[in-house]
């Protein structure tokens, strides 16, 4: 098997890159297990940030690396918070700050509509000139009233009109399939496959 690291810590993501990579031949390892730092994300793009995660991480192990950068993007409020969804409210992955800070932006607005964003990013090693790129979206609506128990971010404030439900409410085998990172997972699988 070939080494693939991922440019995250993140347990629910490496679990879920490695069971969706296993057949393509590559061990998944996250970036702290060589102790490689985090990157700095100073872009303005969902794609030049995750590239960037990802060359850094290449760069520091010598193996291909594979990095994503994804957040929520309200439509009343151009696209915020946009590539600082983590760190919204100032403190980086402070959930229940970061979706207040949401809702209050959003107080008064007509339009709740939002969508998810996952940029996915793959390279061969640090200086890989085509670097496999996805970027994919997932719809919904920002609710003022937090549902469900799974997930985690802005999910369980995050309304799929078609489901009726929020995605915290979904199993996460069922969110896995519709969602930003799901959705880019399935694509990034597809160029993979084509370049076999």
């Amino acid at each position: 098997m070939q080494k693939l690291v991922l440019a995250s810590n993140n347990a629910g993501k490496l679990r879920e890159f490695q069971e969706l990579l296993a057949p393509f031949q590559y061990e998944v390892i996250p970036q702290g297990a060589l102790a490689i730092s985090a990157a700095d994300e100073p872009y303005l793009t969902f794609v030049e940030n995750a590239l960037a995660k990802a060359r850094h991480a290449s760069a520091a192990s010598g193996l291909p690396a594979l990095a994503d950068d994804s957040g929520i993007c309200a439509h009343a409020l151009n696209g915020e918070p946009g590539i600082r969804s983590a760190r919204y409210a100032g403190v980086n992955g402070n959930d229940a700050a970061n979706n207040q800070k949401l809702l209050s932006a959003l107080q008064g607005k007509a339009d709740r509509g939002a969508h998810y964003v996952c940029a996915l990013v793959m390279v061969e090693s640090a200086n890989d000139p085509e670097p496999l790129i996805v970027q994919t979206r997932w719809y919904g609506q920002v609710v003022n009233e937090a549902k469900g128990s799974y997930g985690f971010g802005y999910d369980p404030y995050f309304f799929l009109p078609e489901l009726g439900c929020t995605a915290a409410e979904l199993e996460p085998s069922e969110k896995n399939l519709i969602s930003h990172r799901g959705q880019a997972l399935r694509e990034l699988i597809a160029q993979l496959q084509t370049r076999a």
